[in-house]
């Protein structure tokens, strides 16, 4: 079993990397192989809608989303990792999520996910409620610690001082070991995904 955890930080060492790598140390020790994918220091842009990836399996646009991509394949589980910047996932990773989960939607797919994001000190909810929303609008079950999912800080230093935020992400890893656990003991009992049936859409125009 591997976990994906994408750092959606424009610093590929700092305050959210520090959270995520909190989160890999306790799935490594209960034996779940973890990376930590760097989304890049460059600007990822937004969906253009162009329709390329329907096509193509792939996004027309060529960063950090088609590499991940090709890992997310090989993942069991998920975290996602952001800096809160005005109450709210830093831009990048917002146009990052909304490529990834338009063009990786049946990769990502029922799939445990968790959202993480650090804080100097205020929008954490917030945050994590927009990062929410990509695997819930996915079928993908949402992991939690015992709190809301972040840590505080401006350094790697101070967030390993936020002793709460550390408990949380590691309590965090320990419900993602367990529930990918029962999900693989499950495949072996013969349990397996909803099958996935066409979207109905309206546009309530009538």
């Amino acid at each position: 079993m591997k976990v994906l955890l994408i750092n959606g930080s424009p610093h590929e060492r700092g305050c959210t990397y520090t959270a995520l790598s909190l989160v890999a140390k306790v799935l490594e020790e209960k034996g779940i192989e973890t990376e930590i994918f760097h989304i890049g220091n460059g600007s990822v842009g937004g969906c253009t809608v162009c329709g390329f990836c329907s096509q193509n399996d792939k996004c027309s646009i060529r960063d950090s989303v088609n590499s991940a991509l090709d890992k997310i394949k090989e993942a069991d589980g998920f975290v996602f990792g952001s800096p809160v910047y005005y109450s709210s996932p830093n831009g990048s990773m917002v146009g990052f999520m909304d490529r990834l989960f338009r063009v990786g939607e049946k990769d990502l797919k029922h799939k445990p996910a968790a959202v993480v994001v650090s804080t100097r000190r205020a929008g954490s909810t917030a945050t994590i409620e927009v990062l929410n929303k990509y695997p819930t609008y996915n079928e993908m079950p949402l992991i939690n610690g015992d709190y809301w999912p972040g840590v505080h800080g401006n350094t790697p230093e101070e967030v390993t001082q936020d002793l709460e935020g550390v408990y949380t992400m590691e309590k965090l890893g320990e419900n993602m070991a367990w529930i990918l656990n029962c999900i693989e003991l499950g495949k072996k009992a013969g349990v397996t995904p909803p099958e996935t049936e066409k979207s109905i859409w309206t546009n309530f125009i009538r």
